[in-house]
């Protein structure tokens, strides 16, 4: 019988790591393509805030690493590869439902204005969470993001050739609307010079393609509804993921059990039979030692 032979826990176990890792290093191809997605431009523009995709990208190359080790370790049948395979799985199963609360936490906020008359919206930068605010507020986080919008060729380049009645007609990206124009309240005489006294964004707008709206708040809005919107569309990938996780962990665990108690019952076995012989044998032992005295 196969169920007390030696190796068969340490097959067992083997077995299990193997199909487990083979499913996890799959899952983690969506997580590696959500933090992509989001660094590559989610949508229209690109993300441009790294905030939430850097450690998205992070658990999906720990998830590939932890799956190739596990591969290597049942291809190799090392039994206590199992156990160190389900405490990274547990870490990460942790991490990923961290981020994902995170991201839903600082991202709850935001959300556009529609502007009458227009199909577009536009964003204030105190309509988001406070933890994002500071971000864009400080120069190392919001400089690369800046830089990020400049050279994005599908935000302001692409309206650059817009007339009034394009505005009209078109909708914008939340990037496009607070980077590439001023806020649709501002009046400026025909000099371009504004005259009243108005929105702060609506002096520091100009019309020279390097400058644009690029330092008014509304660009930093425009930038964080791009996030809040990238990650709450990523929200049901990563919840279908955790359930994934959980999944393969629970079958890890009962793997784990079952491979715990087939050696132990082999060992137990092995070890009553010389402790708490069977009922037969004092029986067994008496009747050979008649025959011997007979023949």
């Amino acid at each position: 019988m196969h169920s007390h032979h030696p190796y068969y826990p340490q097959r067992l176990s083997n077995t299990a790591i193997g199909y487990l890792n083979l499913v996890t290093l799959l899952a983690s191809i969506p997580i590696l393509g959500a933090g992509l997605w989001l660094a590559h431009g989610g949508s229209s523009t690109a993300t441009c805030e790294s905030a939430l995709q850097a450690p998205l990208l992070a658990i999906g190359f720990i998830v590939l690493l932890v799956s190739l080790a596990g591969f290597v370790g049942a291809c190799y049948h090392v039994t206590w590869a199992l156990w160190l395979y389900l405490l990274a799985m547990l870490l990460l199963v942790v991490a990923l439902l961290g981020i994902t609360v995170f991201g839903l936490a600082v991202t709850a906020g935001g959300g556009g204005r529609q502007v009458p008359g227009r199909p577009y919206q536009e964003f204030r930068i105190t309509d988001y969470s406070a933890w994002l605010q500071k971000r864009v507020q400080a120069d190392r986080y919001w400089r690369p993001a800046l830089a990020c919008v400049v050279a994005s060729r599908s935000a302001c380049p692409r309206i650059a050739d817009w007339t009034p009645m394009d505005y009209l007609q078109h909708s914008l990206t939340p990037i496009q609307s607070g980077c590439c124009k001023p806020p649709t309240s501002c009046a400026y005489s025909q000099a371009g010079v504004p005259i009243q006294p108005q929105d702060e964004d609506c002096y520091r707008w100009n019309n020279a393609p390097s400058i644009l709206c690029y330092q008014c708040g509304s660009c930093k809005a425009g930038v964080l509804e791009q996030v809040r919107r990238d990650w709450h569309n990523i929200t049901v990938l990563n919840v279908v993921l955790l359930v994934l996780l959980i999944a393969i962990y629970s079958c890890g665990c009962c793997a784990f059990r079952n491979a715990r108690r087939a050696e132990s019952d082999h060992y137990g076995v092995n070890r009553m039979s010389k402790i708490n012989p069977r009922w037969d044998y004092f029986w067994s032992r008496w009747w050979n030692g008649q025959r011997e005295q007979l023949y």
